[in-house]
């Protein structure tokens, strides 16, 4: 499986030749990928289904415990179900919806390099690897958003989305780094199983702040909801892709992981708990205020994402079979849904649903899909969505804490939820016809497999739901209940559920009924609504670019005099305050210096000095040449040979360079005021005295052992090489050895620039100047 995804991301980097090999195929031959991934899957799943988990071990950096090791157990098998297999509708919709765009390669690439990153992410067993994979989905995210990148709107969505998520991400590595420092592994099956200790360690608040935080932000939790439904500037494939089974749901997939770790605590069941559900209220509340098609489906999936989170704070064996059940139900109407709202877009031109109608006649198939999704998300019998929000309703009941704040806040999103299913199946389709932009017809067949699919998925699980037994079984061991029996059924008598349904059935069509009036009423709010969250994000923007604008300013100001003073400035203060305050040195040492190391001394300061006070330049560069030479005096009578020469041979080319262009050079003129050279004085002294006490530090201190020792030792055994020198570049400084590679090769690319520069200069001239001896 790690030879899969890995393999993917290259299959994505070859996009580009196998269009030119493909042509409009290109996406359907891409198809093959994520849907040989299913079907390996799907031959995994008695092993699944047995309650066993499988390991594919594969060692990365074991030095430091890093692996990319892939765990599959039932709750890591459903979500990459769940992305292969609408990944691979997803790609067959995408090559129809897009057919003849000039960008389409370049979707291909980015959303078959997303795939994969998601895949990696709900697979990968160590934290490190899980990271990496989160950040790449928050990357490749942010190209499929702003994939019409000649829209500034896309653009901005697309900055948004990435700007929320990664800063997410950073609190989520601290979160990672301090879990890992609480269980002492980097690897999540290890963690789970140490729940009590995690719990009862005093980093336990501090890391879960940081993992939520990740998982809120990737996964628009309020406040952070803003840009998921900013998205949609996104190609439709992307949004039914986004919303159904991947981003999105990254961060309720990591909450699940975590649950057996870290759940069950007060904070962690208080905190989703009420996120979850003023989330899963906010969304529907948003929602029915938008007539965009996308924006509707967009601000739903708000709300199903603040119930998977809301369901896993709550934590009872009820609530984690709702969750499982509501995750699938939402991926497979929401998917469709998407492609529906793509179908309308495509052939009737427009994304307003005020603005169709009587599509039912032009478009019967699409019609009936999207009937069927609605009837779904509504959570109307007999589909899949009915057992969801039943399942729901049920385990807010069994709510441990704030039950009526959150009963009330389920019941609205469940009113308006189903208000805006009514809105998308019925205002398109039902009613008068409109005239659209575009002549409406049915989608081509690659359009219409995939929504037809996942609405025909809807409603067999919903008419058989036992059908999915052993499969909520076995994601709820993953989710820590590891003998759980469960047996869904469609009808389980009249009971207090049931009734909160049929009371949402009769407000959300009453909601339905009077939209455009409600509509009306709602903008009043539009000035109360400009202050939210995300208007506070824009603030934040803002005063980040003022913060820069007046830094740059203050520091950058393009004298190299003051950045000079900045950065010693600021290591005289760090390391100075390391220094004295927290490692206060013992300055005893016994002064013994000859009579001729006195006399160098004397001679590097008289240069100095006089380099400094000099009026010609001629004489300030000898001053300095004495200063060099003296350094190099120096390295030879405390036998440094080799120091010596290399300084004797870097101050003789220095000397001779400054020689030669010193008539080149303006005369000297005073540029600073006697202010500003006392404290230009003061900043060397300072440097200087810092230098000073360091040595006198480390001469008066203990002496350490000798790292050579190390090196001589482990050369062998650690890095396999017997040449120690080879051993310390290539491996124990390799990072240092590539910066040093990569700035040498900068340098060469740059000299070559300019050799070529001036060529073609002298070229230029040359064929100048025979063109006019030709015309004379």
């Amino acid at each position: 499986m790690q030879l899969a995804v890995l393999g993917g991301f290259v299959v994505a980097a070859l996009v580009p030749l196998l269009h030119q090999w493909f042509g409009t195929r290109t996406a359907r031959v891409l198809a093959l990928l994520p849907a040989a991934i299913a079907a390996w899957l799907l031959a995994q799943w008695p092993v699944i289904a047995a309650g066993e988990t499988l390991w594919l071990e594969w060692a990365w950096v074991p030095g430091l415990d890093i692996t990319l090791t892939f765990l599959i157990d039932g709750l890591a098998w459903l979500f990459a179900m769940l992305i292969s297999v609408i990944g691979t509708l997803v790609l067959l919709y995408a090559g129809d919806y897009l057919h003849g765009h000039r960008d389409l390669p370049r979707f291909l690439v980015v959303i078959t390099a997303f795939m994969m990153s998601m895949l990696g992410l709900v697979l990968a067993d160590n934290l490190v690897a899980l990271f990496v994979f989160w950040e790449l989905t928050s990357i490749t995210s942010y190209l499929l958003i702003g994939f019409n990148h000649t829209d500034l709107a896309a653009r901005k969505s697309a900055q948004q989305g990435l700007f929320v998520t990664v800063g997410g991400g950073l609190a989520l590595l601290a979160g990672f780094a301090m879990l890992a420092l609480a269980g002492d592994s980097w690897s999540l099956a290890e963690l789970t199983t140490q729940g009590e200790a995690l719990k009862a360690h005093a980093l336990y608040t501090p890391l879960l702040i940081c993992v939520l935080l990740g998982a809120f932000t990737k996964s628009a939790q309020f406040p952070f909801h803003f840009w998921l439904p900013n998205a949609m500037a996104a190609p439709t494939p992307v949004s039914a892709y986004l919303h159904s089974a991947t981003m999105v749901k990254a961060g309720v997939y990591l909450l699940a992981r975590l649950h057996p770790a870290l759940g069950g605590t007060e904070p962690w069941v208080i905190t989703l708990s009420l996120v979850g559900a003023l989330t899963m209220a906010t969304g529907a509340f948003l929602a029915i205020q938008h007539t965009n098609v996308k924006k509707l489906l967009a601000y739903s999936t708000v709300m199903a994402l603040g119930t998977l989170t809301m369901l896993l704070g709550i934590g009872s064996e009820y609530a984690l079979t709702a969750f499982v059940v509501f995750l699938l139900a939402h991926s497979l109407y929401k998917g469709a849904l998407f492609m529906v709202a793509g179908i309308l877009d495509h052939e009737a031109g427009t994304k307003d649903v005020t603005a169709m109608g009587g599509l039912r006649h032009l478009m019967p198939r699409t019609a009936l899909v999207a009937a069927v999704a609605a009837l779904s998300l509504a959570g109307l019998p007999p589909l899949l969505g009915f057992l969801g929000k039943e399942l729901m309703l049920e385990a807010v009941l069994g709510a441990s804490h704030y039950r009526g704040v959150i009963l009330l806040l389920a019941f609205v999103a469940a009113f308006l939820t189903l208000a805006v299913a009514a809105i998308v199946a019925l205002r398109p389709f039902f009613g008068p016809v409109r005239e659209t932009p575009r002549v409406p017809h049915e989608a081509p067949a690659g359009m219409l497999v995939g929504p037809a699919l996942l609405a025909t998925l809807s409603l067999l699980f919903g008419l058989v739901p036992g059908l999915l037994d052993p499969l909520v079984d076995a994601t709820l061991a993953g989710l820590g209940v590891p003998e759980a029996e469960t047996h869904l059924a469609l009808w389980h008598g009249i009971n207090l559920p049931l009734l909160l349904s049929l009371a949402s059935l009769a407000l959300g069509g009453l909601v339905a009924r009077r939209w455009d009036r409600l509509r009306g009423q709602l903008a009043r709010l539009e000035p109360l609504m400009a202050r939210g969250p995300e208007a506070g994000y824009e603030a934040l923007m803002a005063g980040m670019v003022r913060l820069a604008e007046w830094q740059t300013r203050f520091l950058q100001n393009g004298y190299i005099r003051n950045y000079l003073v900045m950065t010693l400035l600021v290591l005289v203060g760090l390391v100075g305050h390391a220094l004295l305050v927290r490692h206060t040195p013992s300055l005893s040492f016994a002064l013994d210096v000859y009579l001729h190391e006195a006399m160098v001394a004397g001679l590097m300061v008289a240069g100095a000095v006089a380099a400094c006070v000099m009026r010609s330049r001629l004489a300030a560069v000898a001053a300095v040449g004495v200063m060099g030479f003296s350094i190099a005096l120096t390295f030879v009578l405390f036998s440094a040979p080799d120091l010596a020469i290399t300084q004797l041979l870097v101050e003789t080319l220095t000397v001779i360079l400054l020689v030669l262009v010193l008539f080149r050079l303006p005369r000297f003129a005073t540029l600073s005021t006697p202010a500003e050279r006392l404290r230009d004085l003061a900043v060397a002294g300072l440097s200087g005295g810092l230098v000073t006490l360091l040595m006198l530090a480390v001469l008066s201190g203990e002496r350490l052992p000798r790292i050579s020792d190390y090196m001589v030792a482990n050369s062998q055994p650690l890095g396999h090489g017997h040449n120690i020198v080879n051993v310390i570049l290539v491996d124990f400084r390799a990072l240092d050895t590539l910066g040093e590679m990569f700035v040498l090769a900068l340098a060469a690319i740059g000299v070559y620039a300019m050799l070529r520069f001036h060529a073609e200069a002298y070229e230029a001239r040359d064929a100048a100047n025979t063109r006019r001896s030709d015309d004379g």
